[in-house]
């Protein structure tokens, strides 16, 4: 089959277009940014003592938090933040908080074909409690049950969609949303939320605070230690001991020894617009708000914010050999282009429009998409990690599923087959990067073949590790 372009490449904007757009675009996390002023909380300086310590200052520890507090609000706890609350992924992320527990569907069915109605069952279950604790926590978070969108942008692609639930042709699709390389489209509209991620972690924090869990800040751990009954958790400057703990690191390196070859971190890329006028709200539609995404294997994914900023990202997944988290590797100049020419060749009613921010972010990645979960140090402690990019609406299950573990009890939570088997691991260096890169160039030559698979792709799907957006 003869490579073709891709939608987004026939379609591509003049260069200064792009140009013009990235000029004055600032290297900063617009959502950390917008949200302003945050609480900050000390340093641990001394040793404590507590029922549930918690190491990471992200969603799945202040779900934790917040559950163990209600759980028992007589209960010692105590998390500890290598930086600050919500900077990693749980602070710059898309914000599309999905029903799925599974990463989709589909994932969810090819994994656990016999368990997938309760897992479907859970999920939306956890979409709907999320909904209620925006609401009776007063979580300033821009909260939006708007649903989603799916689109199709290649011809191959529109065969995928017929007979989804949702099901629009052309004329639909761009009615919902107005692009020429929109062909075909699915709407779920309850099956997820528009969140702005930052504030949902600060007020998380907030709540978690106020219901007695004592915060700490600039307080990496360095290891962990079992004695006497107990665990302590050691930082730079001081421990805390207690007798459970959870660890909701994620895509850092795993306090576990035997975790660490579980994930593999992947940079996400994203571009912000200013916002938008009126007229150019009306050139585009998208009056229902809807979170949007396309079906290529190197999807994109996009929405607004409460200002009318349009949120575009996706496309590239880059993996630097040695499964490091760095700084630099979030400085990407050539997939910034690339995505402000997908994003003109979308919308190219918009090319006047700027990007005000650009970021990146490293996503916890595992070999079933989706997080696991296990239990060290006796039963004393609980982790779970590899949410691959869905983690929003996730981790909160996840938290309660961690909760349930440390208690030792039977829960149906905890008799799930996607919670007691753990996914084969990465392997170590050079191989992993071998076949992550060899994984992504696949894809990308899916894409520029419509859809067609290769030998390397179909021999993954055949075990069981195959990967379709």
């Amino acid at each position: 089959m003869t490579p073709h372009q891709t939608a987004y490449e026939r379609n591509a904007p003049d260069a200064g277009v792009v140009q013009r757009a990235l000029a004055e675009t600032k290297r900063s996390v617009y959502w950390l940014e917008e949200a302003g002023a945050r609480p900050r909380f000390p340093e641990l300086t001394a040793a404590r003592k507590a029922d549930l310590t918690i190491v990471g200052g992200g969603y799945l520890g202040l779900w934790t938090a917040v559950h163990a507090k209600r759980r028992d609000p007589g209960l010692r706890v105590v998390l500890l933040e290598a930086k600050t609350v919500g900077w990693a992924a749980s602070g710059r992320n898309g914000g599309f908080c999905e029903a799925s527990i599974t990463h989709g569907d589909e994932n969810g069915r090819a994994r656990w074909p016999e368990e997938f109605d309760t897992l479907q069952r859970l999920g939306e279950e956890n979409l709907d409690a999320f909904e209620r604790d925006v609401r009776d926590l007063a979580l300033d978070c821009h909260w939006e049950r708007t649903g989603t969108l799916t689109v199709a942008v290649e011809e191959h692609q529109v065969a995928w969609l017929h007979g989804a639930p949702g099901e629009l042709d052309r004329a639909a699709v761009q009615a919902e949303i107005n692009s020429p390389l929109f062909l075909s489209g699915a709407v779920d509209p309850d099956g997820c939320a528009m969140v702005h991620p930052a504030r949902l972690a600060l007020e998380l924090a907030r709540v978690a605070a106020e219901m007695g869990v004592e915060i700490h800040e600039h307080s990496p751990v360095t290891g962990l230690r079992t004695a006497s009954g107990a665990v302590e958790v050691r930082t730079v400057r001081a421990a805390v001991t207690s007798g459970r703990v959870v660890l909701a690191t994620n895509v850092f390196r795993s306090l576990v020894r035997r975790n660490r070859l579980m994930t593999v971190p992947v940079y996400d890329y994203v571009l912000m617009t200013e916002p938008l006028t009126g007229e150019q709200m009306a050139s585009i539609g998208w009056s229902d708000r809807r979170g949007l995404a396309d079906l290529a294997n190197q999807f994109h994914y996009s929405r607004l914010t409460r200002d009318n900023r349009i949120l575009f990202g996706g496309y590239d997944a880059v993996y630097h050999t040695g499964r490091m988290v760095k700084e630099r590797y979030e400085e990407r100049p050539e997939t910034h282009a690339r995505l402000a020419s997908h994003f003109f060749a979308t919308f190219p009613q918009l090319e006047d429009v700027r990007f005000s921010h650009r970021w990146a972010g490293a996503i916890d990645t595992c070999t079933q998409f989706t997080a696991f979960y296990g239990l060290t140090h006796r039963g004393r402690v609980a982790h779970a990690a590899g949410f691959t990019g869905l983690g929003v609406g996730a981790t909160r299950f996840a938290a309660e599923v961690l909760l349930d573990l440390l208690s030792g009890e039977s829960t149906p939570r905890t008799e799930l087959e996607m919670v007691r088997k753990r996914p084969l691991p990465f392997p170590p260096e050079p191989f992993a990067s071998v076949g992550i890169n060899l994984t992504r160039w696949s894809l990308d030559r899916a894409d520029h073949r419509r859809g067609k698979r290769n030998a390397f792709l179909r021999a993954l799907d055949a075990a069981g590790l195959g990967f379709d957006s």
